[in-house]
């Protein structure tokens, strides 16, 4: 683990964190605070994770792009279409609004977007083969990168007339989402938000993925630290304002066990086949409470 390195500066010096302002009128106090955890045996972001004022205007501006284009897809979606012209639909939309989107070519992933249908719990690649019928349920995910600064969201689409136990997995997604926000709170823990997170989705019936979560995201596309929501409450990263991460717990009709597509070497499906859905957003925590960045 990557230690915050607390270097008390001079009190009049130029604040790290590039505001402009003294060093005793911005983060003198915040150092000493996550300081003073750190040595409590608390887990503290390394200062390279917080985000500056630049910093943080730079993701806005990416995020209003990632915003923009799930947008464009929500207002074009409808069965029949494939979902290689989802893809068609995102890269379009990216490069119009001057942005690349930071899924193609990454780590050799294929496609611009990830869509992920019914059983499939993240990372559908996109294809011309894949056509949207009458009763599916379909996360987009998209992720953009604007003068260098990441942003990633998602949301979930039901094609048609979608079954009952289908549009109640996507409202209970949804709620989960919402339970995680709750509970983004400055010097908390995020162990705490998975737990509500995970007690939500089970206390409904369902369950939620364990080994894959969320992430940092603004500098890079994928940042520590990771977000799990089947954590235990007292457990992980102490939120603190500056941090910014994705809250997007994938959660399952039935059993919470997946597995991956060998042959792609991307696309996660539910070990017993049933449906999987997913919501993200992306927020930065605040002095009081937190910002949502994407969605």
């Amino acid at each position: 683990m990557v230690k915050y390195i607390y270097t008390k500066l001079d009190r009049n010096a130029p604040c790290w964190c590039g505001s402009g302002r003294k060093y005793k009128q911005c983060h003198m106090a915040f150092d000493d605070k996550i300081h003073l955890a750190e040595m409590k045996g608390y887990e503290v972001p390394s200062k390279e994770l917080l985000k500056t004022p630049a910093d943080i205007e730079g993701i806005r501006a990416s995020a209003k792009i990632n915003i923009a284009v799930l947008d464009e897809v929500a207002s074009r979606i409808h069965a029949g279409m494939s979902t290689e012209e989802i893809d068609q639909i995102v890269y379009q939309k990216t490069t119009e609004l001057g942005g690349i989107p930071a899924p193609l070519n990454y780590e050799g992933f294929p496609k611009s977007v990830c869509t992920s249908l019914n059983d499939e719990v993240c990372h559908g690649i996109p294809s011309p083969e894949i056509i949207l019928q009458d009763g599916d349920i379909i996360n987009v995910d998209v992720s953009t990168i604007y003068n260098g600064y990441f942003s990633d969201s998602s949301r979930m689409f039901c094609i048609g007339e979608v079954s009952q136990e289908k549009k109640y997995l996507v409202d209970i997604a949804k709620e989960c989402v919402e339970v995680g926000l709750k509970n983004v709170k400055p010097w908390t823990l995020l162990g705490d938000l998975g737990a509500a997170v995970h007690k939500h989705a089970l206390e409904n019936g369902c369950t939620v993925v364990r080994e894959i979560g969320g992430h940092g995201c603004g500098k890079e596309f994928h940042e520590d630290p990771w977000v799990g929501y089947t954590t235990e409450p007292g457990t992980g990263m102490l939120m603190v304002p500056g941090m910014c991460f994705t809250i997007e717990p994938m959660v399952n009709l039935g059993e919470a066990d997946v597995w991956q597509d060998e042959e792609n070497g991307w696309t996660i499906y539910t070990q017993d086949g049933s449906p999987s859905a997913q919501w993200e957003v992306q927020v930065l925590v605040t002095e009081d409470g937190y910002e949502i960045l994407s969605y």
